[in-house]
């Protein structure tokens, strides 16, 4: 699919990329150049305390994972399996 630039540097997505990839107005995106090729990747912008509030949460779990006080299952399958005999408990 070709598209063409517009003044202001501006280009159109096509829609049937709007549709498949789910993106709607006010979306952001990283843009990257790599041996000559444009990427759009869209991203999410989150606050900086939401993202640390993340990232200690996980570094909880880590540490609760590392205490044995939590358990990792190779796949989801496991993990249903797991609460289905919680639940018959």
């Amino acid at each position: 699919m070709t598209i063409e630039m517009r003044s202001k540097s501006q280009v159109t997505i096509p829609r049937e990329v709007v549709s498949e990839l789910s993106l709607s107005e006010g979306d952001k995106f990283d843009v990257r150049v790599k041996n000559g090729t444009i990427f759009l990747i869209p991203v999410a912008v989150y606050p900086k305390s939401y993202v640390s509030a993340l990232e200690k949460a996980a570094g909880d779990a880590v540490n609760a994972y590392r205490r044995g006080e939590l358990t990792a299952y190779d796949n989801a399958q496991e993990l249903i399996a797991a609460l289905h005999a919680e639940v018959d408990e």
